[in-house]
């Protein structure tokens, strides 16, 4: 066989910034550039001296078949893209892990993108996965701006939106209802006995709706002090973190020290509610009771307990999964809005 390294060389030289392709490896391999590729993507297309003439050149390049070529012959890119606010809050955590394998048993790839909060990068990370044309797209949330809307519309590319729920999705949806979600904690604990509770919410659009339809219905149930129309509320920024909890507290004594209910629009919020109650001597739950939102993995080992909001993260990455493979294959998703639901995990907080 021809030695790897004048071909390489002659690579370099001949196409300034290029790559080894795909007819380097095949006059490496000593075979022609369609035989090559017969061997790469057809195995059994080629006799077996001459499959491993062209796996041994592959190996001593290190040569990468250029996959869009083949997405754009078999109009597959066998790619999927998701958008995630962030990767350093465990709460989405569950739902990549679930797409990922659920995608990856299905022949597909995920491709992992982190829009943020505030100041958004979405539209740009949006029109550069469309670029690209992946087999579909899974998004987080449901608020869009019109031009990314517009783009997706117009692309053709399935996607799914997920952790929020809306009769009009853009494609597809899987999710459940902040507004709900907020209604339920209020009426939990109320009927725990609480009469004076706050809110503690991320700046983010969901973390607002959960905090105003748990406000609303609080004020409703008569839990406002005083019988005014809002509860005391503390927005920090997001993605949360323990020591917003703990000033979010702080700030919420400031404004009722009275207040013997918190719900905290993430578990993280909680914990560090949990730890500033402690270290003022207030008794949870039997001075204060707090509530969390994503039941994550350390909620079950706090001291006490956190009483929190389930999602099934994994559930809904399965989902969304099925539903771009479905859309891939040529199959129609007859029920494109998924309510996933939520649980209400009671433990020691309340």
């Amino acid at each position: 066989m021809t030695d790897p390294q004048p071909v390489l060389e002659k690579v370099r030289k001949g196409r300034k910034g290029a790559g080894l392709t795909l007819r380097d490896v095949a006059k490496l391999a000593g075979v022609a550039p369609i035989t090559a590729s017969r061997a790469l993507n057809t195995p059994d297309a080629v006799s077996e001296t001459v499959l491993k003439k062209v796996r041994e050149a592959v190996e001593r390049t290190g040569y990468v078949p250029n996959l869009l070529a083949g997405g754009l012959a078999s109009k597959k890119s066998r790619l999927v893209a998701a958008v995630v606010p962030t990767i350093v809050g465990p709460i989405f955590l569950e739902t990549v892990q679930s797409l990922t394998e659920s995608l990856a048993a299905a022949g597909y790839q995920l491709m992992l993108g982190q829009s943020g909060y505030e100041n958004s990068r979405e539209d740009a990370l949006l029109e550069a996965i469309i670029g690209r044309r992946p087999d579909g797209v899974v998004l987080t949330g449901i608020m869009r701006s019109p031009e990314s809307r517009k783009r997706l519309l117009a692309s053709g590319i399935p996607v799914v939106e997920t952790w929020d729920l809306t009769p009009t999705p853009i494609d597809m949806l899987v999710g459940f209802s902040h507004e709900n979600i907020g209604i339920a904690v209020a009426r939990h604990l109320h009927a725990a006995g609480r009469r004076r509770v706050a809110v503690i919410a991320g700046v983010d659009e969901r973390s607002r709706r959960r905090a105003k339809s748990f406000s609303d219905e609080a004020v409703r149930l008569g839990m406002a002090a005083g019988g005014v129309t809002e509860i005391p509320l503390c927005m920090v920024p997001a993605p949360t973190t323990l020591g917003s909890g703990r000033t979010g507290l702080s700030d919420l004594l400031g404004q009722d020290a009275a207040i013997d209910g918190v719900f905290c629009s993430s578990d993280v919020l909680a914990m560090g509610v949990m730890i500033e109650a402690q270290v003022r001597g207030i008794s949870i739950p039997g001075q204060l009771a707090v509530m969390g939102f994503g039941d994550l993995s350390f909620s079950r080992d706090l001291h006490p307990q956190l009483t929190t909001v389930r999602i099934d993260g994994t559930g809904i990455g399965k989902v969304a999964a099925q539903f771009i493979i479905d859309r891939a294959d040529g199959l129609q998703v007859a029920d494109r809005v998924h309510d996933i639901g939520f649980t209400i995990i009671e433990r020691e907080s309340v």
